[in-house]
């Protein structure tokens, strides 16, 4: 299985009020999202992190990394320099990419850090992934009521968890 995932933040204590997430604590929020990622992902599941994974540096990165299954793609956000340090051990992503296009069950997605008003594949069915806002759900449910195919995946959107992509398939009526 293919899901998708951006903004954990992982060790960002800031995050919590600036995104009004409903933890007292930047502990309970790393525990959360581990588990809520934990409970969804198996260690062959496919998991592209759409940007901003922690921003405190390799040795963060590594061991939040370490807990997490799946194999681990990452298209870099605004604060994943962590992957250019020589202390990060590039292989615990599959790969880092800015940009990436997949097809999953005759779904183009499009996926970037950052929203974009069009992508390849625009109009003829493709879905454009991203994060960055740390929009809520509401902002996927607005873009589906107009026709507008980009998902946020965002943690903020998502319950705190990983979404598939069979998920997005279905919730723009496929």
């Amino acid at each position: 299985m293919i899901y998708f995932t951006a903004d954990p933040h992982f060790f960002h204590d800031k995050i919590i009020r600036h995104t009004h997430r409903p933890f007292h604590t930047v502990e309970e929020m790393n525990k959360t999202l581990i588990k809520k990622w934990n409970s969804r992902i198996t260690p062959n599941d496919e998991v592209y992190i759409l940007g901003d994974l922690t921003m405190k540096g390799a040795d963060i990165a590594s061991t939040v990394l370490y807990s997490l299954k799946g194999k681990k793609y990452l298209i870099r956000g605004n604060h994943d320099s962590f992957v250019d340090s020589s202390d990060f051990d590039r292989s615990l992503f599959v790969s880092v990419r800015d940009y990436m296009e997949i097809e999953y069950c005759n779904t183009h997605f499009v996926l970037f850090h950052y929203p974009i008003a069009e992508w390849h594949g625009y109009g003829r069915g493709a879905i454009a992934l991203h994060g960055h806002q740390h929009n809520h759900k509401d902002y996927n449910i607005k873009n589906q009521k107009n026709g507008f195919m980009r998902y946020d995946v965002g943690v903020d959107a998502n319950d705190m968890a990983p979404v598939s992509a069979e998920e997005i398939i279905h919730f723009f009526g496929g």
